[in-house]
């Protein structure tokens, strides 16, 4: 099976620039964010964009423009989104040093706090503002490898002490509510978002009736997933509107409850849209064929992190299919982008299409064995331009101090 792309090989040779290298499809990004957008409009409803997922300006400013909020963990990522709105921005941050909340508050960031002992050190420095949130990580039966299961995950806080927050805020006069939960990442299980949110919607209603507490927004977090195997479903976007609007009446409007409902969905938004360019150099036949490339681990972590699997697109018009591992130049062996997969046969120089890396990507990029930051590209009009420049030679050396380094 088939992904699309597009543009085209002619186009991409067109790219004055060595590979790898980054190319978000302008058009693409924009169209998840709208089917998001219709999916809620029954509700009032906000996507919140994880910046973790693509911090680049040139996709946070065409997210801001197309009314987008942006949700931030980091010093960093708060400096990224400060030419959002204010009330445009979620901070929610785990293990938080106070500098980070300064700057969240200095921007009236909506703070989202991760556990009690945050609530009394950030009161103690700055004051409460009026709007405040709380993670709940509740003691369900779903999560996964990427965010951890209930009894193993070191964000939010269990529900005994999600209701003593509460109280507490409410004793230091905040006046606006919210309640955050990032349950699940990447699912592709209607059944198991909808069950996540519906305990979000329940946990409100708790917190109403014990508390007199009444939300003024549900944070439904992230986690919708996207189908990087063609072979998987892609998320049903409908039914889930379908039931979440059928709970909200039953639990929610049926008790005068009538929060907003806010969502952080980066990867379902930007990651089909991102494609990672890379060039065969080498051939190694051995136990396998081996098809060295130049893009690595350091350029797209996911498969050797995760084992996830990424789609490869083999630009070339060969019909015969051969089986190959396709391996960068780290210096480890789990520096793979495929294991065992069936694959057009590849030539050196052949180029090479990773498919949906438009979320936790880049971001996720580092300088391990000297390794340097790739370029990124947008694809918009039928034109690339290019949006973030490749890390340098001398900017690698530029933090080190000592001897002088010559290159």
């Amino acid at each position: 099976m088939n992904k699309i792309i597009p543009f085209s090989l002619n186009e991409i040779k067109k790219i004055k620039h060595d590979t790898p290298f980054y190319i978000y499809d302008e058009k693409g990004i924009i169209s998840s964010l709208n089917e998001l957008k219709n999916s809620f409009n029954w509700c009032k409803f906000k996507e919140f964009f994880a910046v973790k997922a693509t911090p680049t300006p040139y996709i946070l400013n065409l997210l801001k423009k197309n009314e987008c909020g942006m949700d931030c963990s980091s010093l960093t990522e708060l400096l990224l989104a400060q030419c959002i709105d204010s009330k445009d921005i979620m901070f929610t941050s785990n293990n938080t040093p106070m500098k980070e909340y300064q700057k969240a508050k200095e921007l009236n960031a909506i703070i989202n706090f991760d556990d009690i002992d945050h609530i009394d050190k950030f009161n103690k420095k700055f004051g409460m503002p009026k709007i405040a949130s709380i993670r709940y990580t509740p003691n369900n039966i779903y999560g996964n490898k990427i965010i951890g299961f209930s009894e193993n995950s070191k964000f939010g806080m269990p529900l005994e002490k999600l209701l003593i927050g509460y109280q507490k805020l409410k004793n230091l006069n905040v006046k606006i509510f919210g309640l955050h939960g990032m349950l699940v990442s990447n699912s592709l299980n209607e059944i198991e978002i909808i069950k996540n949110i519906e305990l979000l919607f329940k946990t409100a209603k708790k917190i109403k009736d014990e508390l007199n507490i009444n939300l003024k927004f549900i944070d439904i977090g992230g986690g919708f997933g996207i189908p990087y195997n063609p072979k998987e479903e892609p998320l049903n976007l409908s039914l889930i509107s379908k039931e979440l609007k059928k709970l909200y009446k039953e639990i929610l409007e049926k008790n005068n409850i009538f929060p907003e409902i806010y969502s952080e969905n980066g990867r379902y938004v930007t990651g089909p849209h991102g494609y990672l360019i890379t060039k065969v150099l080498h051939i190694k036949k051995s136990y396998k064929t081996y098809i060295g490339v130049d893009a690595n681990m350091a350029n797209l972590m996911r498969p050797g992190m995760y084992g996830a699997y990424h789609h490869i697109t083999v630009l070339n018009n060969s019909k015969k299919l051969k089986k190959y591992d396709v391996v960068g130049s780290l210096c480890e062996n789990n520096d793979k982008f495929a294991i065992d997969r069936e694959l057009p046969e590849i030539n050196e120089g052949d180029y090479l299409v990773i498919h949906d890396v438009g979320a936790h990507g880049h971001s996720m990029g580092f300088n391990y064995n000297g390794k340097l930051r790739s370029a990124e590209f947008i694809y918009s009009n039928n034109e690339f331009k290019l949006i973030r420049r490749a890390q340098t030679i001398e900017e690698y050396f530029s933090t080190i101090k000592g001897d002088d380094i010559y290159v």
